[in-house]
């Protein structure tokens, strides 16, 4: 599972917060990588790309002590988007296409 989240920012700590948060999110069972990127174009443009077991271990570890003390607070500041996305392999069976009640 993909986790693409955006933000937009020109306050230089956005740099230092977003690695906090990657390095929490990284810390919690499930994760398998990610990265942190900017914008070439837009520089206040960034992203946080993740990569997860399930849905189910990404939930988990937002709900974790650890991330809601130390990551929430950056990434409720979000560009407010859907940002779970299924990977895309050949001949696989894709989610049905509709909205997901959680």
């Amino acid at each position: 599972m993909l986790v693409v989240t955006r933000f937009r920012s020109d306050d230089d700590r956005i740099r230092a917060d977003l690695e906090a948060a990657h390095a929490l999110l990284a810390a919690c069972p499930g994760y398998v990588d990610g990265r942190l990127g900017r914008n070439l174009d837009e520089p206040d443009l960034w992203v946080l790309l993740t990569r997860w077991e399930s849905v189910g271990a990404y939930r988990r570890a937002l709900s974790s002590y650890e991330v809601k003390a130390g990551a929430v607070p950056i990434l409720s500041a979000a560009i407010d988007e859907p940002s779970a996305y299924e990977p895309v392999e050949p001949n696989s069976v894709l989610n049905v296409a509709e909205t997901r009640v959680t």
